[in-house]
């Protein structure tokens, strides 16, 4: 037994979905191997321990180079991150520049900006990661990240083709079941879950295999590069520590954006934004291309260790 992981035995399951978003199909055959996966998000308490034995700095506190970024003003070459500040009317959900800013020294340890701090926060999951941030804490602690493949049947605790980790019901008899917006994205949260931001891990009933707040809360990095998905000759070429199914660097830059080429991986579970109007990705299915340097307030991560298999 490793200590705060469960044991997810691989098999082949029924990945993606057909009546997500575009992105979500063709629903297929994937399979994965056997592989410990931690039972929550990586929390404040975690990565602060990885902070004190390694004086790592992570993304957000260093400041970028305008090099990389063509066209940066020179003012913004300071530290900073992606904040959620939520606004105080109604406005277009289609304008996420409304409610995302861009706030100096908002890092782990200063998740609202340099005033706010994670002292009554220790047992919520780590935010302001970037995939960097993520691999460097997998290595320190002996352990690797998630394919989507194994996040995504982790992520369904053995009920395949449910559209949620808990079934088919987004909240049975009412009940919440994970940390997610409720109310009108982005300006009213009735906070029926009991939370305007992030909450403790395990505050909601774990999935068929034990594992809490896969879906909201936070969104969790996988090793995967964002693109169509390839679908392999046979379920087992989607296995465990395979790129199989995953697309390459290139094929994950964003179109939008030419003038940046900046990869893009694949995140899952949504987060505590996600909202019926906004964002359904409070799904195992769903996912979103997330740049490898943008860290944000609702970004973290878990960290698995994959089993050997019998030919190793």
């Amino acid at each position: 037994m490793k200590r705060g992981m469960r044991m997810i035995r691989g098999r082949e399951f029924l990945m993606g979905c057909d009546e997500g978003y575009p992105d979500e199909a063709p629903a297929r055959r994937a399979a994965v191997g056997d592989f410990w996966i931690d039972e929550t998000p990586v929390t404040n308490a975690q990565f602060a321990e990885f902070i004190a034995a390694t004086g790592y700095r992570t993304l957000a506190e260093t400041a970028p180079d305008p090099r990389d970024y063509p066209g940066m003003l020179p003012e913004m070459a300071r530290p900073a991150s992606a904040v959620f500040v939520r606004p105080a009317r109604r406005v277009e959900p289609a304008q996420p520049g409304q409610w995302w800013q861009y706030v100096f020294g908002a890092a782990w340890h200063h998740p609202q900006g340099p005033a706010s701090d994670v002292a009554d926060r220790m047992d919520h999951p780590v935010v302001h990661i970037a995939y960097a941030d993520a691999e460097a804490y997998a290595r320190w602690a002996g352990k690797s990240l998630p394919t989507e493949a194994e996040w995504e049947f982790a992520a369904r605790g053995g009920l395949d083709g449910a559209m949620y980790a808990w079934g088919d019901e987004l909240a049975p008899q009412g009940r919440m079941m994970a940390n997610y917006w409720q109310g009108e994205f982005p300006w009213r949260n009735t906070l029926a879950d009991g939370y305007e931001g992030t909450s403790p891990v395990g505050s909601y009933p774990p999935n068929g295999f034990g594992l809490y707040d896969m879906i909201g809360n936070v969104w969790e990095w996988t090793v995967d590069w964002y693109g169509a998905p390839r679908l392999p000759a046979s379920a087992a070429a989607c296995c465990a520590g395979s790129a199989g199914c995953a697309g390459s660097e290139a094929e994950s830059y964003d179109p939008a954006t030419p003038n940046l080429r900046i990869g893009r991986k694949v995140v899952k579970g949504g987060s505590f934004l996600c909202a019926a109007n906004y964002c359904q990705r409070y799904r195992p299915a769903a996912k979103f291309p997330q740049p490898v340097d943008s860290p944000a307030s609702h970004l973290g991560f878990r960290c698995i260790i994959r089993a050997p298999r019998a030919n190793e």
